[in-house]
């Protein structure tokens, strides 16, 4: 029993939770005063660099109902960050100002990553030096 309790405790503190962008904005839990993390698709269309140019402001959005919120992120920008892709973003919400202020911006692009079978690519680096290296 004890082992369980150590286990299932453990878990519960390493695991990282997310709300939709349709949960922020439902208004049903008031997220003020409080860091959160947001799971949402990039708008297409809507992704521009932000004013001082140190970031980016888009749309992130429910991809089923098309529902979203302003984002507004200063910082280094992912390489694989862009439009219609799946964003996970940390900051503050604003309900008043009706934006969200992201610290922390987390790009997906599972394409990028997918198996390229048994083979591989010769012009890839296989991280072994070679001769004159």
């Amino acid at each position: 029993a004890g082992a369980g309790y150590l286990f299932f405790s453990s878990m519960g503190s390493s695991m990282v939770y997310y709300y939709t962008v349709d949960e922020v904005l439902s208004g049903e839990l008031d997220f003020s005063e409080r860091g959160i993390r947001i799971s949402g698709w990039v708008q297409p269309g809507t992704l521009r660099l932000s004013g001082d140019g140190k970031g980016v402001v888009f749309q992130a959005a429910n991809k089923e109902s098309g529902v979203s919120m302003k984002v507004n992120y200063s910082g280094i920008v992912p390489d694989t960050f862009k439009e219609d892709s799946e964003v996970v973003v940390e900051g503050l919400w604003d309900a008043v100002g009706n934006e969200f202020s992201a610290s922390v911006l987390l790009a997906k692009c599972p394409s990028k990553y997918e198996s390229r079978g048994d083979s591989h690519p010769e012009d890839l680096s296989t991280g072994k030096a070679g001769p004159g290296i």
